[in-house]
């Protein structure tokens, strides 16, 4: 008997029963016997905790089987990457977070041997100094820290890899992580994750990939300049230690990451052209876990459900607005400072999410209007003047300034923790985060924290913690390119988060992806020229 591959929509799986359960009911929906099924395999996974008394998962399946009347056959996404035969200059991708782990992936599968640059360290060498850091025994390394080395700033965050936006090749991009040691859940998650213990671990098997196909990675080497005759790219000059390397180079994909304020500097001195961007800061808020879960999931849900998550969002008559934004559950705040003398925290958790907090950003919508000053690097200099502004306050030693919830709502400075202990390292300065804050931020926080409350119970407790500035949600500048990805300055290719194209883990690795797929065409035009 001939078989086929169906998808099937809308079944229902208990929370702790195995996908078998799903063959018994794929088999309803087929209108065949359960025995016709040969294979069965999760597409999609759902949490449904709409009715505390019933939380389900509900999935899509992809069943291998006989015939089956009015079914829905499943087609399964192919990425493919041609072989390309060059021998001009090897393209040079700098950076080597998402968007450039993903470009690099993609030119070395293509046989293109590209040249990957990062300011930073290996993962294992940032980890090292990360950790130090936090925990006072090491001084901050403003090339190697939470937003500078291998795998980026989202190696040191929760590793979500779900995304708004649609793009055939994420398949493709969720299928590299699983094959380099993520757990297989982030292949149909409707909210996959890894957890930076983990992704760690990815990070350093794409990096052993990428060689393994020719490509070559120099750590601790950073862009200093982009040179230029006849309007291109015609070579990069490249910091390693006291050290200044040339390196003749035609395809240059900029993957620098949201935090490169030295590389905007840079692209602004040489007339690449950029624009203003709106992006969003605020504050970390920390609640105990355990109350999200009792808020989310009642007060006797059925075991081997997940640390909760959550999202809210608040718009507001006179055009403001905020949101939660990196719910990171079971996790903690952390350091995410990249220049001396500034504070910034993030969010992140390890894959089991077992920690005894829960922390979300809660962020302020901003525009290019709100930007004080109108020079295209605005919103990059309103971020370091926030952060510096924290250290001064917190005390100078990378504290970061706190404030229960309580008290921010009552304007009254907080002098210590309640029953929501803060996870931040390497501590806090209990304050009042209006004094770092411009009031743009602190007057929407006043109304969106009593607004969020009346979907979540747990943002009533006036003991949950926010920590200050979470200042680098996204970037405050666009580099500016054409539908090839291309700048105004021929062979440079502006990509990910920093470029101002991406939002997240799995958009810059798209997007790292799409530009390399437009180098490569690139290469075969002139090939065929």
């Amino acid at each position: 008997m001939n078989s086929n591959r169906y998808l099937v929509k809308n079944l229902r799986l208990g929370v702790g029963e195995d996908i078998g359960a799903l063959r018994k009911r794929a088999a309803k929906v087929l209108r065949i016997k359960e025995s016709d099924i040969k294979d069965i395999s999760l597409v999609k996974r759902s949490l449904d905790a709409r009715k505390k008394n019933d939380i389900h998962y509900v999935c899509s399946a992809a069943v291998t089987a006989g015939n089956a009347l009015n079914a829905e056959l499943y087609e399964e996404i192919v990425y493919g990457i041609p072989k390309v035969s060059f021998d001009g200059l090897r393209p040079v991708i700098a950076g080597f977070g998402p968007a450039g782990m993903f470009a690099g992936l993609v030119l070395s599968k293509a046989g293109l041997m590209p040249l990957i640059l990062e300011r930073g360290g290996t993962v294992e060498e940032r980890t090292e100094k990360v950790e130090a850091f936090r925990k006072g025994e090491a001084p901050l390394d403003a090339e190697c820290n939470v937003q500078f080395g291998e795998g980026g700033a989202g190696t040191f965050s929760d590793g979500k890899l779900n995304t708004g936006t649609h793009d055939s090749r994420i398949s493709w991009v969720l299928r590299q992580f699983y094959e380099h040691g993520a757990q297989e859940s982030v292949l149909y998650d409707a909210k996959p994750h890894i957890g930076t213990d983990i992704l760690c671990r990815v990070v350093k098997s794409i990096r052993e990939d990428i060689i393994s196909n020719g490509g070559e990675i120099l750590f601790n080497s950073k862009l200093e300049s982009i040179n230029i005759q006849n309007g291109s790219v015609c070579s990069v000059t490249v910091s390693r230690g006291d050290e200044k390397i040339g390196i003749p180079c035609e395809k240059l994909i900029l993957a620098t990451g949201h935090s490169s304020r030295d590389t905007f500097e840079m692209l602004k001195s040489k007339n690449v052209p950029m624009a203003r961007k709106g992006f969003s800061m605020g504050v970390r808020v920390e609640h105990r876990q355990e109350d999200v879960n009792a808020s989310q999931y009642g007060e006797d849900p059925p075991e081997g459900l997940p640390a909760a998550d959550y999202s809210a969002n608040a718009h507001f008559e006179d055009g403001t607005s905020a949101y939660t934004f990196c719910m990171c559950p079971g996790g903690k705040v952390i350091a995410a400072a990249s220049e001396e003398g500034g504070v910034c925290t993030n969010g992140m958790s390890d894959s089991k999410r077992d920690a005894e907090n829960a922390n979300s950003a809660i962020l302020v919508t901003l525009s290019p209007e709100d930007f004080p000053g109108d020079d295209v690097l605005a919103g990059v200099y309103w971020q370091r003047e926030i952060e510096r502004k924290a250290y001064l306050y917190a005390g100078k030693d990378y504290k970061a300034p706190a404030q229960k919830v309580g008290d921010f709502l009552e304007n009254t400075a907080s002098t210590g923790p309640g029953r929501v202990r803060p996870s931040y390292e390497p501590g806090v300065y209990w304050g009042d985060i209006r004094q770092v804050l411009p009031a743009r931020i602190t007057e929407v926080l006043e109304k969106a924290i009593p607004e969020f409350s009346k979907r979540l119970a747990f943002f009533r407790d006036p003991d949950a913690v926010l920590t200050c500035p979470e200042a680098r949600s996204s970037s405050p500048v666009r580099i500016l390119r054409d539908e090839n990805c291309e700048s105004g300055l021929k062979g440079l290719y502006p990509c990910g988060e920093g470029a101002g194209y991406a939002g997240g883990i799995t958009s810059a690795a798209v997007d790292g992806m799409r530009c390399a797929e437009k180098v490569i065409l690139s290469l075969l035009r002139e090939k065929d020229v």
